[in-house]
C-alpha cells in the first residue's frame, strides 16, 4: 500500500500498518484525516477493522460515554486478544466498564493513600540520583536505555516494595506486556509468573512489616471478598506497564524534542522552575507540553454497544471505535499552533490527550507520571551538561505506544 500520507487514498491506508509508525506517530497522516475524515472505516490486512477518531472532540465525546462505548465488550486495544483472551483480559481495570470499573479502580485510589505525596517524590528524587550516578562520569550513555528506562521502573519498584535485586525481571515482565500488546501475543503464562511474585512478595512484606502498593492492593476488597491472585496479577501488570513504559518514553522523547529545540532547551537551563511541579502534583505548562508533544500512548479503543453517530457517521452496535490520542493531542481546534513545540504556552493551551479524553479511563497515575517527568528533566539538564544527540534515534515498532528504544548522546562528564 502507498505509505506517502501526503498523497494516498485514505481509503487505502492501513492504521495497523506498523510501517506508518517507523519514527513516531503518523502526524501528517492524522491532519489530513482530521480535515477530510475525522470518523474513518479502517479496513486492516487481517480483517480486524474498526472506527478511526482523529478530533480532539469526538475523542472526548466517546471517552466520557461508557454506556454507548465500552471497553469491557471488545477490550481497549486494536486486536481485543492482545494480551490474552478477552474473557481473561477483563481482570485489567481498564477493560472494565462501571459501575465495576468504577469499585476496582478505587482500590488502587485507596492503596496510594498510605503513601504521601512527600514519600512519592523522595522515591521519585532517589530513583533519578540513582540513575544518573550511574552515567555522569562516563560522558556518553544511551539516553533511552540506560536513564528513561530505568526511571519509571526503580519508581514503581519502590512503590511496590520490591528490592532492587527484582528490577532485572520487572522489566523483563514489561517489556513482554508491550511486545504483546503490540504484537497481540498471548501472555497468560506471564500474568501467571508475576502473579506468584507478587503473592511471594506480599508474604515477605507481611513477616517484615512492610507497607506497600503490594500489600495495599493485595489485602483490598470488592463487594466484601479479597482480590483472587488472577486479579492480583493482571492488577500489578496494569500498574507495572502503566507506571513504566509511557512514562519512560514521556521523558525519552521530551529529551529528544528538547534537543531539537536548542532555544527552549537553554530556556530551561536557565529557569529549571519552569519544570517544576507543586507539592500537589499540579504540572506547569512546560511540562504538560512534553507530554501533548510525546504523546506516550497512541491510542485506546472502543466498542459501540448501540446503534449511534459520530460527527454524523452512523456507527453500529458492536463496531470497534479507536480514539487517536497522538492525533487529538495535535489538533489545531483544540490547540493554537498545535504543530508548534512551545514550552511557554499558557496553561490554558496545554490541556492534552496524553492521559485520555477524560471521563472514568482517565489515567489513574497522572499525577505520579507528571512528577517523574519534572524531576527527571529537570535533573538531567543539570547533570549532563552540554547533553546533544551522537547518533540516531531509533523507534519502536508499535502502533500503540509511542517508544524511543536508542538514544544515542553524549555531555560533559563529571569530575
Amino acid at each position: 500500500m502507498p505509505t506517502d500520507s501526503t498523497t494516498a487514498d485514505l481509503d487505502s491506508v492501513d492504521l495497523t500498518d506498523l510501517d506508518l509508525f517507523a519514527e513516531g506517530p503518523p502526524h501528517k497522516l492524522f491532519a489530513r484525516m482530521r480535515e477530510e475524515a475525522p470518523v474513518h472505516w479502517n479496513r486492516s490486512a487481517d480483517g480486524v477493522n474498526f472506527w478511526s477518531l482523529t478530533r480532539g472532540e469526538d475523542i472526548e465525546a466517546v471517552s466520557k460515554d461508557p454506556q454507548t462505548f465500552s471497553s469491557a465488550q471488545g477490550g481497549v486495544f486494536i486486536r481485543g486478544d492482545a494480551l490474552a483472551p478477552l474473557e481473561e483480559s477483563r481482570n485489567f481495570v481498564i477493560f472494565k466498564d462501571p459501575p465495576e470499573h468504577t469499585v476496582y479502580r478505587e482500590i488502587v485510589a485507596k492503596a496510594f493513600l498510605p503513601r504521601t505525596l512527600g514519600y512519592i517524590d523522595g522515591a521519585i528524587r532517589e530513583s533519578v540520583a540513582h540513575t544518573l550516578d550511574r552515567v555522569v562520569e562516563s560522558g556518553e550513555c544511551d539516553l533511552a536505555r540506560d536513564i528513561s528506562d530505568h526511571i519509571p521502573l526503580r519508581v514503581i519498584a519502590r512503590l511496590f516494595g520490591d528490592p532492587d535485586e527484582d528490577l532485572s525481571q520487572l522489566s523483563t515482565w514489561s517489556a513482554d506486556t508491550e511486545r504483546g500488546i503490540a504484537e497481540s501475543t498471548d501472555t497468560t503464562d506471564i500474568f501467571k509468573r508475576m502473579a506468584a511474585h507478587f503473592v511471594a512478595l506480599v508474604d515477605s512484606q507481611l513477616v517484615h512489616g512492610v507497607d506497600s502498593l503490594a500489600k495495599s492492593v493485595s489485602e483490598a476488597e470488592v463487594d466484601g471478598r479479597r482480590l483472587t491472585e488472577e486479579e492480583i496479577a493482571f492488577y500489578f501488570g496494569m500498574l507495572l506497564y502503566g507506571g513504566h513504559g509511557p512514562t519512560r518514553n514521556a521523558i525519552s522523547v521530551g529529551m529528544l524534542t528538547l534537543m531539537e529545540n536548542p532555544d527552549q532547551f537553554e530556556l530551561l537551563r536557565k529557569e529549571p522552575s519552569r519544570l517544576r511541579c507543586t507539592q500537589s502534583g499540579i504540572a506547569p505548562p512546560a511540562v504538560e507540553e512534553v507530554l501533548r508533544w510525546s504523546s506516550p500512548v497512541n491510542y485506546f479503543a472502543r466498542t459501540a454497544t448501540k446503534n449511534t453517530t459520530i460527527h454524523g457517521v452512523d456507527i453500529k452496535a458492536g463496531d470497534h471505535v479507536v480514539m487517536w490520542y497522538a492525533s487529538a493531542s495535535r489538533d489545531p481546534a483544540v490547540f493554537p499552533r498545535a504543530d508548534t513545540f512551545d514550552i511557554r504556552r499558557p496553561r490554558s493551551n496545554v490541556a492534552h490527550y496524553a492521559f485520555g479524553g477524560g471521563g472514568p479511563h482517565f489515567c489513574q497515575g497522572a499525577i505520579l507520571a507528571r512528577k517523574m517527568v519534572s524531576v527527571a528533566l529537570q535533573e538531567i539538564i543539570k547533570r549532563l551538561p552540554n547533553i546533544e544527540r551522537s547518533g540516531n534515534a531509533s523507534w519502536g515498532p508499535s502502533t500503540f505506544i509511542n517508544s524511543l528504544t536508542s538514544l544515542p548522546v553524549k555531555f560533559t562528564a563529571s569530575a
